[in-house]
């Protein structure tokens, strides 16, 4: 069966965003995501809401959903500040709390509290943040000293009601971040694949059939860290349909395709974003409301085996 969530940009306020929260439960899907950045690409000049306290918000108004971060990254967090605040979020959702984390990228808010690190240090930097967050999220005190971080005595009580912890859903497209996720996540988040500007084809439908096959060969690399592991459970598969040159909710018969095709690559989970009025992601929110009207028989496919 295939797990189906809705990514809201925290673009709003509260008084505006908890309705829509709330419909994305009502509608049936099964989680909801929100980005965690402190401004982001295009939309740096415009309204941007901090993470947390929207995911709490949005925990204290519904029941069911899991709700995460699309993802959270030590661009800008420390894992122990970072580890107290998902043990808050996993207590006001009682346990539905889920941790997509990624290396972060090099956009605006990779170096707004100071330089950026290089790439190979950005990498190493996430897997000790990913160690170190798995650490103090299982043990009621963490002593370590590491390259980038250092914990004393942190102190995590009284713990989280997901046990051990909150599943960590790692995003992750190189072969560093994947044997990560292998090692230490319950989920594997992608985009799919980037290409350079000049690589791109002018027809967006070429574009987007190239986008799959690239989904398919990175999906491949991942059955490899899985399989090198020796992972015994396999990972939550976790796919941003708006990773692709055509936005997911461009049409319903385009959003059903891509829940459908991701199915058949193994994908356990898909996430589309709620529309916005202009610029990226932008759509009709008719359109999701349709797809919602689709959700029962997309989330009985069969997940393909791996």
């Amino acid at each position: 069966m295939v797990a189906v969530g809705v990514v809201l940009l925290p673009e709003d306020r509260w008084s505006q965003a908890r309705a829509r929260w709330q419909q994305v439960e009502e509608w049936g899907f099964d989680h909801a995501w929100t980005y965690d950045h402190l401004a982001w690409r295009t939309l740096a000049d415009g309204p941007w809401f901090a993470t947390v306290p929207l995911l709490a918000a949005a925990a204290a108004v519904t029941e069911r959903i899991g709700l995460g971060t699309f993802v959270a990254s030590p661009n800008f967090r420390h894992p122990v500040p970072f580890a107290k605040d998902v043990m808050g979020l996993d207590d006001v959702s009682e346990g539905r709390f889920l941790l997509g984390i990624g290396a972060g990228g090099e956009g605006f808010d990779a170096s707004v509290t100071g330089p950026a690190p290089t790439r190979g240090e950005r990498t190493r930097r996430f897997e000790e943040f990913v160690q170190l967050l798995d650490e103090l999220l299982t043990q009621s005190a963490t002593t370590r000293r590491g390259e980038f971080y250092t914990a004393d005595d942190a102190r995590m009580i009284p713990g989280t009601v997901a046990r051990p912890r909150p599943p960590f859903l790692v995003a992750a497209a190189g072969p560093r971040t994947m044997r990560l996720a292998a090692r230490l996540g319950q989920g594997w988040v992608t985009y799919g694949p980037s290409y350079a500007t000049e690589d791109v084809p002018a027809d967006p439908t070429v574009a987007q059939e190239q986008w799959w096959t690239g989904l398919a060969e990175e999906s491949e690399r991942m059955d490899a860290a899985e399989a090198a592991a020796g992972r015994t459970e396999p990972l939550r598969r976790v796919l941003s349909l708006d990773g692709a040159p055509i936005f997911s909710l461009a049409s319903l018969d385009l959003a059903v395709e891509g829940v459908e095709r991701a199915a058949a690559l193994g994908f356990t989970d898909v996430v589309v974003h709620w529309p916005r009025p202009d610029g990226i992601y932008a759509g009709r929110e008719s359109v999701l409301e349709a797809f919602a009207g689709r959700l029962a028989e997309l989330q009985a496919l069969p997940v393909a085996t791996r």
